[in-house]
């Protein structure tokens, strides 16, 4: 039986377009900041990726480089002109692993953030779409909140960045796996260089580290390899949940605003645990929270800071959509969850 992978959140397959765009970088690869002949070249190729992708994601600030979103955002955390003052509560880990000793936001049962709980001075980071649940926050009305407080907004955007257009804030952290584009690379964008403290010897001193020039030629390509998949994930997704709710199931912050691709579900009686395996045996990959910490044993945080007790929470899953996703596999996936709901009434 042919495999179906429905974990595009964790990772998404590599775009046709970025894996040539990779080989062509490959193929030239030196060192950017060589002075040689063929270190200008890979600088030349580097810059011209820069301006790319900041226009394919319509962003007029500045562009670094970075191993990814979790790089990113610890950046701009450690070397931002303001102290991190404050985080939602539903923040990454990759957030709240810097924010031990940092105010956390609130949000309501739909997981939303309360706009005027952000509004001071400082450092906020309120991400812009959860990785968990698909929620997306009302970003622009948070920047405007924290920049008339004397703020700076940070968000990460790891997963609507190349989905979504970005949103009103003073750093944005992307990661290229999330989009079509390799592992290993990502950016910090940046509204204004005066907005962080230098701390590297590349990327104009604002990073350390050789730059991953194939790596970006990828992100690069996918990014412009464009979204008109979307309009079909939104389909695809009301399809999925119309067959899970009639199948028994509950969808999780059903009344917010939720990106297209994300979504979870609980199965009430069936440990999420429990429900991996069994969707695994039927040849479907799914996840249950963050694939960064879906190893852990312990309750959702997300799902937590929403309300969700720790049983309801115990059962839930994620189910993240991408271009390759078809009618056929929501179906199958659909046929899957009935028959693993109903063996917890036969048993």
């Amino acid at each position: 039986m042919q495999r179906l992978y429905l974990d595009h959140a964790a990772t998404a397959p590599m775009h046709p377009a970025a894996i040539e765009a990779m080989q062509a970088g490959i193929a030239m690869w030196a060192n950017p900041s060589s002075p040689h002949q063929q270190g200008r070249a890979a600088r030349a190729a580097l810059e011209q990726a820069r301006l790319r992708i900041a226009a394919a994601l319509g962003w007029q600030g500045q562009v670094i480089f970075t191993s990814g979103a979790s790089e990113a955002l610890a950046l701009a955390i450690s070397q931002s002109v303001q102290p991190l003052a404050a985080v939602s509560s539903i923040e990454h880990d990759a957030v709240l692993r810097c924010a031990e000793d940092v105010r956390r936001i609130a949000v309501s049962a739909q997981g939303r953030v309360d706009v005027e709980a952000v509004a001071r001075k400082g450092l906020v980071a309120v991400q812009q779409v959860n990785s968990e649940t698909g929620v997306m926050q009302p970003l622009r009305r948070i920047g405007m909140a924290v920049r008339e407080a004397g703020g700076l907004l940070l968000a990460d955007c790891a997963q609507g960045a190349g989905k979504l257009g970005l949103p009103y804030a003073d750093f944005i952290a992307i990661a290229a796996h999330k989009f079509g584009g390799p592992i290993g690379v990502g950016a910090l964008l940046v509204r204004d260089w005066a907005l962080l403290r230098p701390s590297g010897g590349q990327e104009r001193g604002y990073r350390a580290g050789t730059e991953n020039l194939p790596g970006v030629l990828g992100m690069a390509a996918a990014l412009e390899a464009g979204n008109a998949w979307l309009e079909s994930a939104a389909r695809l997704r009301l399809l999925l949940e119309q067959g899970i709710v009639e199948a028994g199931g509950e969808v999780v912050a059903e009344k917010a605003e939720r990106i297209a691709t994300i979504g979870s579900y609980r199965m009430p009686g069936i440990a999420s645990a429990v429900q991996l395996i069994r969707f695994d045996s039927e040849g479907i990959a799914v996840s249950a929270g963050s694939a960064c910490s879906s190893g852990s044993l312990r309750p959702s945080h997300v799902l937590k800071a929403m309300g969700m007790d720790d049983k309801a929470a115990s059962e839930v899953i994620r189910v993240s959509i991408g271009r390759e996703t078809s009618e056929a596999d929501i179906r199958r996936f659909i046929a899957a969850w009935r028959a693993i709901s109903s063996s917890r009434q036969a048993a």
